[in-house]
């Protein structure tokens, strides 16, 4: 295997190409140009381009760097989020939604948001309804994390299914992705944490064109280094990353510890 020092580097594990940074700052303005650079090269092929973006901290600066590209029609953007909790209220500050509104939705003109309702009356009416439009609409892009279980979205291990035959369903979180929430500060303690969420499937997520990854942070560098080394299985969910013929994965010194102590 190539050596690799933790500062700007590139180096591919199967299909799936990855960008290694010195920290979390240069991961998202490198992570938040690249996409933005997708975004123009669509816009001059198609009327509208279609996203997925994940809900997390991790994604803050690719967030941040996301709002000040320039030449970006945002007008010509219809985006979706990925994950809801069940049972939160609906002016709760931890609701997904709620974070993307306040990090982007509310930042540029965006042409159209599409919301999961987590409560809807009737959750797989709900989940219906979303996987329907995910359909009238096919995902150009998606932005999304990896959780410390390796969860893309909210499949957990336990729920994963490569090759699940819907798009959107209810999950019980596993214990270490409730966990997590803590970690990310999002709750105090695990007793707030919802114990149910509405997600996007895997095959949801990996439907899209091209996919972006951003994980920074020590505390995802056990994650990482599954994700990049151990076999492609629904026990590690994005592991199923490197099948992916267009997707590139953001990280940092800090969350590719692992990976470059072990490999």
């Amino acid at each position: 295997m190539t050596s690799i020092t933790p500062f700007s580097q590139t180096f591919a594990i199967d299909k799936l190409r990855v960008n290694l940074y010195k920290n979390r700052q240069d991961l998202g303005k490198a992570a938040a140009q690249a996409v933005a650079s997708q975004i123009r090269a669509l816009q001059q092929q198609q009327e509208f381009v279609n996203m997925i973006f994940a809900s997390a901290p991790s994604q803050n600066e690719f967030l941040n760097g996301l709002v000040l590209e320039a030449g970006i029609d945002w007008e010509r953007v219809r985006a979706f989020h990925m994950d809801e909790y069940l049972g939160l209220s609906d002016d709760a500050p931890q609701r997904f939604g709620k974070f993307l509104k306040h990090k982007l939705f509310d930042n540029v003109p965006i042409q159209e948001v599409f919301y999961i309702n987590a409560n809807a009356a009737d959750s797989e009416e709900e989940c219906a309804r979303y996987a329907t439009l995910l359909e009238q609409y096919p995902t150009d892009i998606v932005c999304m994390g990896i959780g410390e279980n390796c969860h893309i979205a909210f499949n957990d291990p336990h729920v994963a299914d490569f090759n699940d035959p819907v798009l959107v369903r209810p999950v019980q979180l596993d214990l270490t992705s409730r966990q997590q929430q803590v970690h990310d500060k999002c709750f105090e303690t695990l007793e707030q944490v919802p114990e149910y969420a509405l997600t996007l499937t895997i095959p949801a997520l990996i439907r899209a064109k091209h996919a972006f990854c951003m994980v920074p942070a020590s505390h995802k560098a056990e994650a990482i280094y599954h994700t990049l080394l151990d076999t492609i299985s629904e026990k590690y969910p994005s592991t199923i990353l490197r099948s992916h013929p267009d997707a590139t994965l953001f990280i940092d010194q800090d969350s590719a510890a692992e990976y470059l102590n072990r490999a």
